[in-house]
């Protein structure tokens, strides 16, 4: 048997993004509720929220996601031996997104692909990407690349929490030899049996919230994952006292951007644990009679942290913010859009040989901090990306028809028998929509066209 060569600075090769040709302006949003100004752009950080009515399901933004980056960057069908989905927006407890995939590879005549769904709300597409990886990095390997899809629909019900939705899928090609190489084995991981954000009820897209709950799990996940990964980078690379020092950009997953905010503040008191003698700690030696545990309500220490870090969050963060603060939650795809950003924002010349770190986090809880090192150049995939220029195409509508989208996809959710209703030729150009769900609940999709 002809033994194939271990593959060598697995990772990231290409990347690309689809979110809906619509969006709600959230400064408008919050007239329309009737809330306070700033409470959706500033306490959420957000600026617009994408969206989808009844044209559109996971399989269809999907199918977008996954064609239109095979088109972009030319690859074959032929070439991918695993595709791996990784999605928290379920329409089938059985069949899963990725065999509905299986349709665009039905041309090239590959039906070998291994690799399934993967789901724990946010954390989905991460998994999916240590899969991917990992086959590649082991003797199962056949020498094929790998797709890795992740993104969802974010829906909420009417009231507080619709304002932190969204939608938008990434597609990851994954390969040997990477601009974007995976720091194995320099992972930290945590996870946790806690009900803050779940969906028990089937019979309905949105899930039930427990927000104050889900905002401490966050930055809980955030302190055992990101001490585990500094453990792991003084273990494995050598690194002496290891901190935020070490990471040159750090993408969070974003459930809103003040999250992440909040979250590099906790990076920062994390490293002032680590070291509380460093001069940079100089003006928060207050906190350290603080207990972990009393930190997490601690509203005061939270503000020290977040004026502390304000440099690192505009050198390191900030420039992953592009597509979270104008499209809002992707759920799995969210941290991946963070990466996308930061492609596309800081130019290979900055990027060259430095150090990527992602935080993600899916509510459950399942989190991980994870590194890529930059190797080779990254200019194709920011200009095939397009990143600024598609989402300044997106039309605005205003909130009362974002409302009635809202309406139409909690009335038709698990119907049967129904053809939608939403205009076609308000889609992008190659979007994947659906036609019809039959008697049996079989769904047949069209596409737009390309031009």
């Amino acid at each position: 048997m002809t033994a194939i060569a271990r593959a060598e600075n697995v990772g990231v090769c290409a990347i690309d993004v689809y979110f809906p040709s619509r969006y709600v302006d959230q400064a408008e949003l919050e007239q329309h509720d009737g809330v306070s100004a700033g409470k959706y752009t500033i306490g959420l950080g957000q600026s617009k929220m994408a969206f989808c009515d009844d044209r559109e399901d996971i399989s269809s933004v999907c199918m977008t996601a996954v064609q239109g980056f095979m088109e972009k960057f030319n690859v074959s069908y032929s070439d991918i031996g695993r595709l791996e989905v990784g999605t928290e927006t379920i329409i089938d407890k059985s069949k899963s997104t990725k065999t509905v995939l299986m349709k665009l590879f039905e041309e090239s005549g590959n039906f070998s692909v291994e690799g399934i769904d993967t789901t724990n709300a946010c954390y989905g597409g991460t998994s999916a990407l240590f899969n991917a990886c990992q086959w590649m990095d082991s003797a199962a390997w056949d020498g094929r690349l790998a797709l890795v899809v992740a993104g969802d629909i974010a829906v909420y019900a009417s009231g507080n929490a619709r304002p932190s939705g969204g939608c938008g899928v990434t597609c990851i090609l994954v390969g040997p030899n990477a601009p974007l190489a995976l720091e194995f084995p320099l992972r930290g991981t945590f996870m946790e049996h806690i009900y803050d954000f779940y969906k028990p009820n089937l019979s309905s897209e949105f899930p039930t919230v427990d927000g104050p709950l889900s905002v401490t799990s966050y930055v809980r996940a955030v302190d055992h994952a990101y001490a585990a990964y500094l453990d792991k980078l003084e273990k494995f690379d050598g690194v002496e006292h290891a901190s935020l020092k070490n990471i040159d950009y750090l993408v969070f997953h974003s459930p809103y951007t003040k999250q992440v905010v909040k979250g590099l503040a906790r990076i920062a008191y994390n490293d002032f644990l680590r070291a509380p003698e460093s001069e940079t700690f100089a003006d928060v030696q207050q906190f350290k009679e603080v207990s972990r545990e009393d930190s997490y309500g601690n509203k005061v220490l939270e503000k020290a942290f977040i004026n502390l870090s304000k440099a690192d969050l505009a050198a390191k963060t900030e420039p992953s913010l592009l597509a979270a603060r104008a499209i809002g939650n992707m759920y799995t795809g969210s941290v991946f859009f963070g990466l996308a950003s930061l492609l596309t924002e800081v130019p290979f010349a900055q990027l060259k040989g430095k150090r990527v770190a992602l935080f993600s986090y899916g509510s459950g809880c399942a989190a991980s901090v994870y590194s890529f090192r930059v190797r080779a150049d990254t200019s194709n995939i920011a200009t095939t990306i397009r990143l600024r220029e598609r989402l300044d195409m997106r039309t605005k509508v205003s909130p009362a028809e974002f409302e009635k989208a809202m309406e139409l996809r909690e009335k038709t959710h698990n119907a049967q028998e129904y053809e939608p209703t939403g205009n076609v030729d308000e889609l992008f150009p190659g979007t994947y929509y659906l036609q019809k769900i039959d008697s049996m609940w079989r769904r047949a999709y069209g596409r737009t066209p390309l031009n």
